[in-house]
């Protein structure tokens, strides 16, 4: 269980990360206060279940979730979140693995739920603004505004980022609500994930994006162009399966 004052879990999604994951971003959100995590290893074939049990030996705020076979991303995030609703934190997050969104920023968002009683939703966003770092590969931009422009829609929000791996989640009935079932996508659950919450009652002003001072892509993703263009065609069952959740 997290030490007292542990108010956020932090989620992280790991298969075959042996080579790519990066100890000392971990290690700068299990040393901050109020913070625990939840590591969860999707399957890994290569070393990364012992490297996750390594670095959570001597560390009681780290929690390591091994699934028994791999069940993809979406899956993946889905039962980290509901563990770490057991841990009693008031908050919860996510982030990918290779921490395209740097472990300082994924805590200023963290920083920025806590202190408004009125947001249920914390979205990191990739704006390429001036004065921020913010580098993607121009064929993951031009496809990724493509997956936005067709996801705000679904949605039905003036969202310009649902696929930043790094969120912030208020734990409330909600929310568990939102999780109770399967996603539908391996890939853009994001998508399905904030359209539940905004049909169980979370209003947009409930929502906030928030651009991100530093993102980089990372070399070795395994969100092909293949699988991105997968995630956009699920963008119409979603709709659908979303109309079935805001008639609840």
């Amino acid at each position: 269980m997290p030490r007292a004052g542990a108010a956020t879990v932090v989620v992280v999604p790991c298969f075959d990360e042996a080579d790519r994951l990066p100890r000392g971003e971990l290690a700068v959100l299990a040393d901050a206060d109020g913070v625990a995590l939840t590591l969860v290893d999707d399957g890994s074939t290569d070393r990364t279940a012992e490297m996750l049990a390594e670095f959570a030996a001597g560390r009681p705020d780290v929690e390591v979730v091994r699934l028994p076979a791999n069940v993809g991303k979406a899956q993946a995030v889905r039962a980290g979140l509901t563990t770490a609703r057991a841990r009693g934190a008031q908050w919860v997050a996510f982030c990918d693995a290779d921490f395209a969104t740097p472990a300082h920023e994924l805590l200023r968002l963290i920083d920025i739920a806590r202190a408004r009683p009125d947001l249920a939703v914390v979205v990191g966003s990739r704006l390429a603004l001036l004065g921020r770092t913010v580098h993607r590969s121009p064929w993951r931009h031009a496809g990724g505004r493509v997956f936005a422009a067709g996801a705000a829609r679904v949605l039905q929000l003036p969202v310009h980022d649902t696929q930043c791996g790094a969120k912030v989640l208020r734990v409330d009935a909600a929310l568990a609500a939102a999780l109770a079932e399967p996603f539908r996508s391996r890939w853009a659950f994001d998508v399905e994930l904030l359209g539940r919450l905004a049909a169980l009652g979370v209003p947009a002003d409930g929502m906030w994006e928030e651009p991100l001072h530093v993102w980089r892509d990372v070399a070795g993703s395994k969100r092909s162009l293949r699988a991105a263009v997968q995630a956009t065609c699920e963008l119409v069952p979603i709709a659908g399966d979303l109309r079935r959740w805001s008639g609840r």
